[in-house]
């Protein structure tokens, strides 16, 4: 039998609490947001409970009809007597069906699961009786124990040292679970030292800031939880169903650096779940606490994609789409070139993309054409990135108006040539206000941004292969480089510990407007018109494409590379500064071909 009585009590960021009873226990059900909405379930894991969600739930509350329950045995949901037996996964669905019919008797739910949760919830979406009660589901950090037992089967069966190293490589990552079979010594750990000791844990290893996470109730939750995996884990894997396919869209959200679950687990997750939608985040294994915002996101599109009938944003075909979908991605210099060539790069990733550059017609076609190459949404801003003020007021404008931006790309520069002496202190102040002060206000604003977040991110600061090249006819452009160049790697030494990194891309000679616009201090105009002609057709006849640096900048931030050169010549240049300087020394000594 299946009841509900209302309290009518108000939680934390004006939920609204209910008591759901099914199966001899009472489960702590909360609602935020209108009700009128679609409404998304949250399942927390394990040690859990639902205050896992509470930087989630107030974010998507805004969109939604949000619900989270504690699990059965944790907060202030009752634990079932006897605890044996009493956590198995057809009683965890009861309860799921119970909370679904109590908040939402007359449409489907669209559910969200991390760990234990997600767990569960591939129990729930794909046991034939929760069909119809299920739109959507999106699991992060905990397989279906059915897949799982198929993916050991498989392995075992077919033995190759690829497949031992995944089973050897995830049997240490599941070191905890074989402690938690143990009879009684869990439930000493958590009431004891363990228990006490955690929040220090999760702020140290995980980097999960604290506030009203973890609750009073950890210990009790965590020894009473012991028994999900009592009750459930060998006998699943022994004997793993054959039918365990997923009837309603699935977006997974694998966590890179996940400690417990290896990435491989979910390599042939298609077989099961054919509406697959995957994404990835550089990130640990409680991205609730530490990955909000883009967590809030990407359940938004997914599930307004599948309200609405459309493909998700994470379906996005381009290259690199699990990692920058639904991304807030920031372009400077973007209205052509290098710049242009990666804001279209992240565009075909799905990611939101933010145009900016001097040149407010060359920025808004940049945007345009973004959104026509995949970007889920795409903005064209105005700035002159060597003006302080102007940079504060774009700062100020994206964080009101689009949000923290994820990924902060320092593309625009200006190029220079001419010897030192010919070169004026007004030219050194041009090519230093914008190659080196624009990228430092960048850093600078939307830096800070990303460190107050507290969820990551990363920054990309174009350099050039002229920053560890010296020439006699580049003195003011190889200086900026330079200065970017070690700016990059103190800056990145510094916001390592928050999550946010930092890459100098270094390419060599690539074909771009830069030289019809470079500078050529020392001659008159006739004579600079005819040099940067020349440039151009040299760099034309080079005819190294922007989008092969685009393309080496989205991989620099998906491995976190620190320094990229990019063009032959570049990687072959940084070679020689390390090994052979004196030889680069006497290469700069030659005249330049222009």
């Amino acid at each position: 039998m299946t009841g509900l009585s209302r309290t009518g009590s108000t939680g934390a960021h004006g939920a609204r609490e209910r008591r759901v009873r099914t199966g001899g226990v009472e489960l702590c059900v909360a609602e935020l947001g209108d009700r009128s909405a679609p409404t998304v379930v949250l399942v927390h894991g394990y040690p859990d409970s639902k205050e896992v969600w509470s930087e989630v739930a107030p974010r998507l509350a805004e969109r939604f009809h949000v619900v989270l329950y504690d699990v059965r045995g944790h907060g202030r949901s009752t634990a079932p007597k006897p605890l044996r037996g009493g956590f198995t996964l057809e009683k965890l669905t009861d309860d799921f069906l119970a909370v679904a019919a109590a908040v939402s008797p007359d449409r489907p739910v669209h559910l969200v699961g991390h760990d234990w949760g997600s767990v569960q919830s591939w129990e729930f979406v794909t046991v034939k009786r929760t069909e119809g009660r299920i739109a959507s589901f999106t699991s992060m950090s905990g397989p279906s124990l059915d897949h799982l037992g198929h993916w050991i089967n498989e392995r075992l069966k077919r033995p190759t040292p690829r497949r031992v190293g995944q089973l050897l490589g995830q049997g240490a990552k599941s070191w905890y679970v074989y402690l938690l079979h143990t009879p009684v010594l869990p439930e000493l750990a958590w009431r004891g030292q363990l228990g006490k000791r955690w929040p220090r844990i999760l702020e140290r290893v995980e980097k999960v800031p604290g506030g009203d996470y973890p609750t009073s109730s950890l210990a009790v939750d965590a020894a009473h939880g012991a028994w999900l995996y009592r009750d459930n884990v060998r006998a699943r894997l022994r004997r793993p169903r054959p039918d365990a396919y997923a009837h309603a869209p699935v977006q997974l959200i694998t966590p890179l650096g996940d400690t417990f679950l290896s990435e491989r687990l979910c390599d042939e997750l298609e077989r099961w779940a054919p509406q697959l939608t995957r994404r990835v985040l550089p990130a640990k294994h409680w991205i609730p606490r530490t990955r909000p915002d883009q967590l809030t996101a990407w359940i938004t599109e997914f599930v307004m994609s599948v309200e609405g009938g459309t493909r998700a944003a994470g379906a996005a075909t381009g290259k690199y789409a699990e990692r920058f979908g639904g991304q807030l991605v920031l372009v400077t210099g973007a209205g052509s070139g290098i710049g242009r060539a990666t804001a279209f790069a992240f565009a075909e990733a799905g990611a939101r993309v933010l145009a900016v550059d001097r040149d407010a017609e060359a920025a808004l076609h940049t945007a345009e054409l973004s959104g026509l190459l995949g970007a889920s949404e795409a903005w064209a801003e105005t700035a002159d990135v060597s003006d302080e003020r102007a940079m504060e007021k774009l700062a100020a404008k994206v964080a009101a108006e689009y949000g923290v931006v994820d990924v902060l790309v320092n593309n625009a520069g200006i190029g220079l040539s001419g010897s030192f002496l010919d070169t004026t202190p007004e030219d050194w102040r041009k090519v230093l206000d914008v190659n080196l002060w624009g990228v430092i206000h960048g850093c600078r604003l939307f830096g800070r941004q990303m460190a107050e977040r507290g969820q990551g991110g990363h920054i990309v600061n174009t350099a050039s292969a002229a920053a560890y090249l010296p020439s006699k006819s580049l003195p003011a452009y190889s200086t900026s480089k330079a200065a970017v160049l070690m700016l990059s790697e103190c800056l990145r030494a510094e916001l390592a510990g928050q999550g946010i990194g930092v890459t100098a891309i270094c390419p060599g000679i690539v074909n771009t407007n830069i030289t019809s616009t470079a500078r050529f201090a020392g001659v008159d105009a006739a004579e600079e018109k005819r040099r940067q002609k020349r440039a151009a057709r040299l760099y034309g006849l080079r005819n190294y494409p922007p989008e092969k640096v685009a393309d080496a900048i989205l991989r620099a931030v998906v491995r976190n590379e620190a320094v990229v050169p990019v063009t032959p010549e570049a990687r072959g240049a940084r070679l020689l500064s390390r090994l052979m300087p004196g030889a680069l020394r006497a290469v700069a000594r030659l005249e330049p071909p222009l």
